[in-house]
């Protein structure tokens, strides 16, 4: 992969804030954040609703730049997510990472343009391991991948994304059905886009 650097959780702004914590630290090597019961991501598709909720600590994402985020959870709450989150405006934005839904973790993406558009797989093998979410913003979409510690890169998802619009990314939480879930993330680092698909 590209030279990265790291990108400081002070340099982040919250969609909405967190259970804890009340402030950013601006030196730690991790950040421990626990979400609000029943914050979640999703627009219309299938549900009905509209929730805009979730946690997620955004930074500038431009085109040809990548975001790498890494982190930890206890996956045992009914729909419990975590990864990075790409946000254009209210309507237009994409979360991807892990979910734990249905007593099995998955692998997905949600990609929202008025509506959300769910794709997933299950990786209940990556339970216990420290995953990092990797997104290349190219000038038509966003290219997405995922691993499990030191593991081989997943593809996860091809999606249309603005080259024109002002775009910001991030790491996120969710816990839509429960208080509690604490997501340790260790590292969050900007690098350059991938240059190649396969």
């Amino acid at each position: 992969m590209p030279e990265s650097h790291i990108i400081p959780w002070s340099d982040g702004t919250w969609t909405n804030a967190p259970a804890s914590p009340s402030e950013l630290p601006t030196g730690s090597e991790h950040l421990d954040v626990t979400a609000v019961e029943g914050s979640d991501a999703w627009r219309h598709t299938a549900y009905g609703f509209v929730h805009d909720t979730e946690h997620a600590l955004l930074a500038p994402l431009t085109v040809g730049e990548a975001m790498e985020v890494s982190f930890r959870a206890p996956w045992d709450g009914q729909f419990d997510q975590a990864g990075v989150f790409v946000r254009i405006d209210d309507e237009h934005w994409i979360k991807t990472g892990l979910e734990y839904a249905d007593d099995h973790l998955g692998l997905g993406a949600v990609v929202t343009a008025g509506g959300s558009d769910w794709s997933v797989g299950h990786v209940d093998e990556w339970l216990e391991s420290e995953i990092t979410v990797r997104v290349s913003r190219w000038a038509d979409s966003l290219i997405v991948r995922a691993r499990a510690d030191d593991g081989p890169w997943r593809l996860v998802r091809v999606a249309p994304f603005d080259g024109q619009a002002t775009a910001w990314a991030g790491p996120f939480l969710a816990a839509p059905t429960r208080t509690g879930l604490t997501v340790r993330f260790t590292r969050w680092e900007r690098s350059a886009a991938d240059t190649e698909l396969h």
